[in-house]
């Protein structure tokens, strides 16, 4: 037979069998942890006594040669020997012959692609993590160049109150502090080695588990070995963290949509993350936003289709689980380029601080503070919210905004209004009144960017 388990056979496998149950086509991605897992366990078996020194270094000298036609791009692999551990063990085995075949002792194909992934992910998050402090860095750049641009604050998308930009845009940079937060954490259930576990009932041979995974890099190693192989949490977590990651990247790239549009006119994404219309040559479109909003379906997407495949599998392995790969790749993938792309384009985004004050000196977004200022003058503040009422009602059937109301209609409505009224509803005013922990006084906003600053460097 030509497969490598094939002795049990009799038969051939069926080329559209061989076609559809391969993975070689995607799980080549693995292929660099995968030697990196094979040089450990090669070199545990080394030390156990389990190969001798010759073998070792002859099996290494193989997997080192194979590693650097992986890295040349001058390996052949093929979707005959299914999977990227056959086709390695197959190129080892005709690189130095029959010795190679020893290579797999005391593990299994099962142990051998959890490991594969474990690795590979656990380099993914730590990227990620910087990725995000980039992002973050970039958030903080804005902030410190806006803390005094005032923006209409806005809930049900209608101007609630007026805010510092440098506000609004922290509350991002927060988000992915606890998105970061989240993938530090993951890193503790990703850094378990599963290496040793075989098949699912360990192996007869006398390995050492905790060597391979102090070779490895790992924090701990999974203490029963049918956990060890069955074990896909540590996707689900990384996919759940990519989901709400994605979440928040959507969320963002609306508001920039939204405030690039004519009708806001608050911010202007660079040339080169916008493009062009083939027809309608005025057409500036923020597509890049567009697609990270759009991307985000995808992600959550392969979130599902993980969780679907596995909630009725019963212990351990079963080939369904070859369908963790593709969309945990493709996650990988998508997260990536989303990453690199938002830094850059918040960074050159340019706020349009004119619109943006213009906007808070032409709506009723000041009108809460004059509850405030009434009730500081005695008033309740039930009483003082039905004046308010009243008194917009007013500046809408007249064709006014709270500060072109004279003092003398002020006193019609209540006898506590005087001149000082008008100091209190400037937007600059309006923000700076909101100083309490985490408002959206310069002070206090100075203070959040400050603090912001020591998480980035933490």
């Amino acid at each position: 037979m030509s497969k490598l388990w094939g002795g049990r056979f009799t038969k051939e496998t069926n080329d559209l069998v061989e076609e559809f149950t391969a993975s070689i086509q995607f799980d080549k991605a693995f292929a660099e942890e995968d030697i990196e897992g094979s040089l450990a366990h090669v070199t545990m078996l080394g030390e156990c006594g389990v190969l001798s020194e010759e073998e070792v270094t002859q099996i290494q000298t193989g997997l080192i040669t194979i590693l650097n036609q992986i890295k040349n791009d001058t390996f052949a692999y093929s979707i005959a020997d299914e999977d990227i551990h056959m086709n390695i063990e197959r190129a080892l085995i005709e690189e130095i012959g029959t010795v190679g075949g020893k290579l797999h002792t005391g593990r299994s194909r099962n142990d051998q692609i959890a490991t594969d992934m474990h690795l590979y992910l656990d380099r993914k998050t730590k990227k990620f993590i910087e990725q995000i402090r980039l992002v973050q860095q970039a958030i903080v750049n804005q902030a410190e160049a806006n803390v005094q641009t005032i923006l209409p604050g806005y809930t049900h998308l209608q101007r609630a109150q007026p805010i510092s930009f440098a506000h609004h845009i922290m509350a991002y940079f927060w988000m992915l502090e606890r998105d970061k937060c989240r993938l530090q954490d993951s890193l503790k259930r990703i850094s378990i080695s599963p290496l040793g576990a075989g098949a699912l009932a360990g192996t007869t041979f006398p390995i050492e588990r905790t060597r391979t995974a102090e070779i490895l890099g790992f924090m701990d190693v999974y203490p029963n070995s049918i956990d060890a192989v069955s074990d896909r949490d540590f996707i689900l977590e990384f996919m759940s963290i990519a989901s709400t990651i994605m979440m928040h990247v959507s969320r963002l790239s609306e508001e920039l949509v939204l405030w690039g549009s004519e009708e806001f006119s608050f911010v202007e994404l660079d040339d080169s993350f916008c493009t062009g219309s083939s027809i309608m040559p005025q057409k500036k479109n923020p597509d890049v936003p567009e697609l990270l909003r759009a991307k985000t379906g995808r992600v959550n997407g392969n979130l599902i289709g993980l969780l679907t495949v596995l909630k009725g599998l019963p212990l351990a392995y079963n080939k369904d689980m070859q369908e963790d790969k593709e969309g945990m790749l493709d996650t990988v993938k998508t997260l990536d380029g989303t990453l690199q792309l938002l830094a850059p384009m918040i960074d050159t985004m340019v706020v349009n601080k004119e619109k943006m004050k213009h906007s808070v000196q032409t709506d009723y977004s000041n009108a809460t503070d004059i509850a405030d200022y009434l009730v500081n003058k005695g008033s309740s503040f039930r009483d003082a919210h039905e004046i308010i009422g009243k008194i917009v009602l007013y500046g809408l059937e007249h064709g006014l905004y709270l500060l072109d109301i004279d003092l003398e209609t002020y006193k019609q409505f209540s006898g506590l209004f005087e001149k000082d009224i008008f100091e209190v509803l400037q937007p600059k005013a309006v923000m700076n009144a909101r100083s309490s922990y985490g408002g959206t006084s310069e002070e206090q906003v100075k203070q959040q960017i400050e603090y912001g600053k020591t998480c980035l460097s933490s």
